[in-house]
This record gives structure tokens, C-alpha cells and sequence, in this order.
């Protein structure tokens, strides 16, 4: 399991963001050498974990939950016949593109070791956006991307910070105790919500929109 990539972008203006500002960064390409990561702060305050990274729309992206973004290189090969077009890593707005590692296949709070120091929590999975739709002039894209099989990719905690660079190993340190996977919780929060109230096992581990969404469908459905 490797680290292919390591993947940053910066703000630029664009017509189709649903932020504020106007202003994107997720078109994230990769970077030489090593790259600094570490907890960037509570969400909506916090942006980026990685340095060189820009996030600008706190709403949604950015925070302690979500400090990096992960999206397997096995994934974006999937995609590549159905756009009809060749998908660079970072393509996705991935900030680590991987090999061999079952981004999607996850557990919520499962750990990863990159490179000697840096250890990482998985927190969920990607909920499609405008920004992204816009990003990639896919016609239906929320609805394709939600639906795929190739999977939403894995939102990152830092546990352990330090340097990452391309081509350094991914191990898997830790596994909860719990069968939710990066795809359950995604699938659960998106087309079958029934299953939310079951993905509260991993609720110490979950990323604050996610658990949000979880306790409030929850409260409302499963105790009536």
C-alpha cells in the first residue's frame, strides 16, 4: 500500500462554487518532496491539514474532521473509460491519491501509518457538490459520483502529524471495533438513510457533519 501522491491546490475564481467567496481550490495537483500535515483546527475555523493547501469553503470541507482527503488511484482508473479521458492524480481534489490501500472499504476510525511518523483516522466519505459537478463538466455528476461503485473516497483526521511525500508506505495500524465502512456511512447518508441510526456505533470516530446528519435522522425517524 503506497502514497502516490501527495496533491494541493490554491484558490482561483470560478462561476460554478457554492462559496461565497466565489473561489475553489480543488483542483489539486501533485507536489515534489515533503509536504507538512497536521490538525488544522475545529471546524469552520480550520482549513487545510496540509501545507500549501488552500480550502474556501469552511462549510463543507477543512477542520480537524475533514484535514485531508483520500481517493484511490484503483478508483479514479475506473472512472477513466466512463469520462473518456485520462484522470491525473489529484483529479478528483484528492490531496493523497493511493495504491493499493481499500480507501472505500475503510472502517470510521480505522488508522493509517504514511511514511515513519504521520498516522491518519478515517472519518467518512465525500458528499458530492456543485463545486465538484462544476469542476469536472460531467453532466449529472452528484447523482453518478454519489451512485458509483467506484466509492466517495475517505475524509482524514490527523492523529499523528509530521512530513508525507510521495511514495511513502501506507500501513494499517488500527480497526475499530465496529462494521461501518467508509462506503456504508456514504451510502447511508445519500440513498438509503434508513441506515443511518446504525452507523452510530461509530460515532466517537465520525466526521461533525456526518454525525450531525446521523443523530438527527435518528431523533426524528428511529424513535417515532
Amino acid at each position: 500500500m503506497t502514497l502516490l501522491s501527495v496533491n494541493v491546490g490554491r484558490a482561483r475564481a470560478v462561476d460554478y462554487t457554492e462559496a461565497a467567496s466565489g473561489l475553489t481550490a480543488i483542483d489539486k495537483r501533485p507536489v515534489d518532496g515533503p509536504v507538512r500535515i497536521e490538525a488544522p483546527g475545529v471546524p469552520g475555523v480550520g482549513t487545510s491539514g496540509l501545507a500549501g493547501d488552500t480550502v474556501c469553503d469552511l462549510r463543507f470541507h477543512g477542520g480537524d474532521d475533514r484535514a485531508a482527503y483520500a481517493f484511490a488511484r484503483e478508483d479514479l482508473d475506473l472512472w477513466e473509460p466512463e469520462l473518456g479521458r485520462a484522470l491525473a492524480n489529484g483529479s478528483f481534489g484528492e490531496n493523497l491519491t493511493t495504491r493499493g490501500l481499500d480507501v472505500n472499504g475503510a472502517l470510521i476510525g480505522e488508522r493509517w501509518r504514511i511514511g515513519e511518523e504521520v498516522v491518519l483516522e478515517v472519518t467518512g466519505g465525500r458528499i458530492p457538490c456543485r463545486t465538484f459537478a462544476g469542476f469536472v463538466e460531467e453532466k449529472g455528476w452528484v447523482k453518478r459520483f454519489t451512485r458509483s461503485e467506484a466509492g466517495p473516497g475517505a475524509l482524514l483526521r490527523v492523529i499523528v502529524p509530521g512530513e508525507i511525500r510521495a511514495g511513502d508506505p501506507i500501513t494499517v495500524v488500527h480497526r475499530p471495533d465496529h462494521d461501518i465502512t467508509v462506503a456504508l456511512l456514504h451510502r447511508a447518508a445519500t440513498v438509503e438513510r434508513t441506515l443511518l441510526p446504525s452507523t452510530l456505533v461509530a460515532a466517537e470516530w465520525m466526521e461533525s457533519g456526518l454525525l450531525a446528519l446521523a443523530r438527527q435522522y435518528t431523533e426524528k425517524y428511529a424513535r417515532a
